[in-house]
Order: C-alpha cells, then sequence, then structure tokens
C-alpha cells in the first residue's frame, strides 16, 4: 500500500479497487493462528468450518480452483498426499477464493470449467477429489484473511493451529522436474516434533481472482463483440481440405449448421463461448452453414447476431449432396453435425445432433493437453 501512496492522491484515486485490495492482500505471516472460519459451502453438500478440523494433528489448508493449469497438474499429488497422511493425523481441505464473475473466457483456456460452484461440484466428482473443496468466491473474508498469491497455495498447520509453512507443494508444476517435496517435507518435520527445515517458499501459478472486475471483464465482452464477422463461400475442394486438415497445425472444431436448424440454433452461443475459450492455443474453430449460396445475407446477419468472429463458411453450390460427400462421406445429411479433428485429419470426436458442451471441452482439453510445453 505504501508503494501505491506514492504515487500522489490524485493518481490514487483513479486506481480500480481491485488494485488496492490485491496489494493490500498479503499471506498470512508465520507462527499466525489460522483465521476461524465458519459456514463455507462445499461440493460435498456440507458447509465448513475451522472447528470441524479441530482433531487433526496437522491441519493443510490449500487454496486452488477448477480452471487453472498449474492447479490442475497439483490435483493428483495433493489426493496422493490425503492417502498418505491421513492416517497419521493430518487432514486436508481446499478452497476456492476466486470470484467466477472477475474470470475473463481467455483465461479458461486450459480447462473445460469455470470457477462456479455448480462447477466446483462436476470438477470434484469427475476427479474424484477426497479433500473438502470448499468455495470462497461469493465474499472472499476467509481468502483474504489468509493471503493466498495465486493456485495452488498451501498452508500447513501444527496441532495449535499455529502457520508452520506457507507456500508451494513442490518445485515443479511438472512431475518429472520435481526435486524438493516441499508441502510433504513440512508435514514430515511436524509429525516427528521437527522444527519444519524450510518454512516459507513461492506459490507459482494463476493469479488470484479477486472480485472488483467485473467492469474489466464487461470491457473485455464488449471488445469480442465488436470484432468483425465474416463468411466465405465453400466448394467441394474447400471442404475436403476442411476436413483433411493437413497443413493447419491446430485442433480444428467444425460446425455444420443452417438458419432454419432448431438445434443449430440453440447449441450455436456454446460454440461461440468454446472458440473464446481456446482459440490462443492450437485450436480453431470453423462454421459451415449449410444454407443455399443465395442466403448468404441471411446467414450472416446470424453470425453477426451470435458475434462468430471466428472462420465461417457457407456452402457454396446448390448441390448439397455433392458437398457433403466431400466432406465426409459417412455423414448422413443430418443436422447439426459436428466434428473434432486433429492435425492430419484424425477424428478426435463426432457428434451427430446437438453437441454436449462439457463433453466436448473436455476432448479439446485433452488433445491440447500438452501444446503449451512444445
Amino acid at each position: 500500500m505504501k508503494r501505491l501512496a506514492a504515487l500522489g492522491p490524485l493518481l490514487l484515486a483513479l486506481l480500480p479497487a481491485s488494485a488496492l485490495a490485491a496489494e493490500e492482500i498479503q499471506p498470512l505471516p508465520l507462527g499466525a493462528s489460522a483465521p476461524d472460519f465458519a459456514g463455507l459451502p462445499a461440493v460435498d453438500g456440507r458447509s465448513y468450518a475451522l472447528k470441524d478440523f479441530a482433531s487433526a494433528k496437522v491441519l493443510v489448508v490449500v487454496f486452488t480452483c477448477n480452471h487453472c493449469p498449474t492447479a490442475q497438474y497439483f490435483e493428483e499429488r495433493l489426493k496422493r498426499i490425503v492417502v498418505d497422511y491421513k492416517g497419521k493425523g493430518v487432514a486436508v481441505v481446499a478452497i476456492s477464493p476466486n470470484d467466477p464473475g472477475s474470470v475473463r473466457l481467455d483465461e479458461l483456456g486450459y480447462t473445460d470449467l469455470s470457477d462456479s460452484f455448480e462447477e466446483m461440484k462436476i470438477r470434484a466428482r469427475a476427479r474424484q477429489y477426497n479433500f473438502p473443496y470448499l468455495y470462497d468466491g461469493e465474499k472472499e473474508a476467509i481468502s483474504k484473511a489468509y493471503g493466498p498469491a495465486a493456485t495452488p497455495h498451501a498452508f500447513v498447520f501444527d496441532a495449535g493451529r499455529k502457520l508452520r509453512y506457507v507456500g508451494r507443494i513442490d518445485d515443479s508444476e511438472r512431475p518429472e522436474f520435481v526435486k524438493v517435496h516441499d508441502l510433504r517435507n513440512a508435514l514430515d518435520d511436524l509429525l516427528a516434533g521437527r522444527e519444519v527445515a524450510v518454512k516459507e517458499t513461492k506459490s507459482f501459478g494463476c493469479s488470484i481472482k479477486w472480485g472488483g472486475k467485473l467492469e474489466s471483464v464487461r470491457l473485455f465482452m464488449a471488445k469480442l463483440a465488436a470484432e468483425p464477422v465474416s463468411v466465405a463461400l465453400a466448394d467441394a475442394a474447400a471442404l475436403r481440405a476442411l476436413r483433411k486438415n493437413e497443413d493447419s497445425g491446430k485442433l480444428r472444431l467444425v460446425n455444420f449448421w443452417a438458419t432454419w436448424c432448431g438445434p443449430c440454433i440453440t447449441e450455436f452461443p456454446e460454440l461461440v463461448t468454446i472458440n473464446r475459450m481456446y482459440r490462443h492455443r492450437a485450436f480453431e474453430m470453423v462454421t459451415v452453414a449449410a444454407n443455399y449460396p443465395d442466403e448468404e445475407k441471411q446467414v450472416l446477419a446470424f453470425l453477426t447476431k451470435k458475434e462468430a468472429s471466428g472462420k465461417n463458411l457457407l456452402f457454396g453450390g446448390t448441390d448439397k449432396y455433392k458437398l457433403i460427400e466431400a466432406f465426409d462421406p459417412s455423414w448422413n445429411g443430418a443436422l447439426p453435425y459436428t466434428l473434432l479433428i486433429a492435425p492430419g485429419g484424425a477424428v478426435v470426436a463426432k457428434q451427430q445432433g446437438e453437441i454436449d458442451a462439457l463433453e466436448l471441452k473436455r476432448a479439446i482439453v485433452r488433445s491440447l493437453k500438452e501444446d503449451r510445453f512444445k
């Protein structure tokens, strides 16, 4: 806060409240008592309080979330810690500190789910969490009391609930590069009655999405809405090339739709969202309207209304069966029709009929799993 104050009262007044709040939030100091909490909702249907863990010799509080790829890398390790230390009197609780309304779509490029409470339930079920997963995204008061800097961020308290270790789980998000198991080392020291050798480390991961960023998200969405929308005619050769996906180097999502197709219209907003989530990675979405060429005006009007600023094509001929055969001879012609195609042409996923958006996102995330390390 002193650093901000040095800017002067005028500049300080111009800073958003979220910037001031972020500057004031500091990690709980070593030796401090665990901040009390009560009534935090969890994905298992219960509400938890600090006193619910009173019988534990050691309490680990980990601030984490759904969407952060670094946090995701530590899920299995955290589950393993629960298994390895439960019989030794260690309790582990995870808290999501993020305000879901402060998360932009482009921050969801490595996940199938955002950070809402309902989505937390879905992820915990799918990943079979063996620890309580609590939601603090509505008020964030408890999270601010602990002061995590990133997800994940671990806080370890002894039997008297004094903070004895704060920081990372270990020294690399990628298991093959791990050399130091900091959290396990701290637990072993405490359980052996020793002073923790390394009491504090830096955390590494996604920044906490503190509340107060709604205006930033609104401006981001307005910027997306202002992107130009276009549509181009595609002949049989273009559709064959689209299906082969030989030269893009990207995972390609292709959706066939039409302005008169009810299920197509219903699912289209989900497709626009998917494109906005993953387009900054090795991914592209191409929509193909199965209308006639002389209906281009209606097609473009729909695409513009839906803010579909990706690559949009329109059947470029009146022989629809010829165009269907050119793209995929096994396609029966029913709409909507969606394919997820890997670079080189292998089909990753195929859906005849309306998409399951969550399953499609999961297929995309699995297919893009390692592109950030190439």
